[in-house]
């Protein structure tokens, strides 16, 4: 798997490949939240900046997958 992307499109695919992958049982939760935790850490600017996810990449993937992907981030600061 690819863990560092230097272009937002690709980023924003990539999780959303992740998060849908998830949601249809294609991926356990276990493995959904370790790819998650994997990318927040090796692209921590793009996917949160200082603390908030970028407008432009919620417009990519949705309300409801930054949900999804909040809910996993916010083990991180446990």
């Amino acid at each position: 798997m690819k863990a560092v992307y230097k272009n937002p499109k690709e980023l924003a695919t990539k999780l959303l490949d992740v998060v849908d992958s998830y949601r249809e049982g294609l991926t356990t939760y276990e493995k959904f939240e370790s790819t998650i935790l994997t990318l927040i850490e090796k692209n921590e600017d793009r996917i949160y900046k200082n603390g908030f996810m970028p407008t432009k990449l919620i417009n990519v993937i949705g309300e409801d997958r930054k949900a999804l992907i909040d809910e996993v981030a916010s083990k991180l600061d446990k």
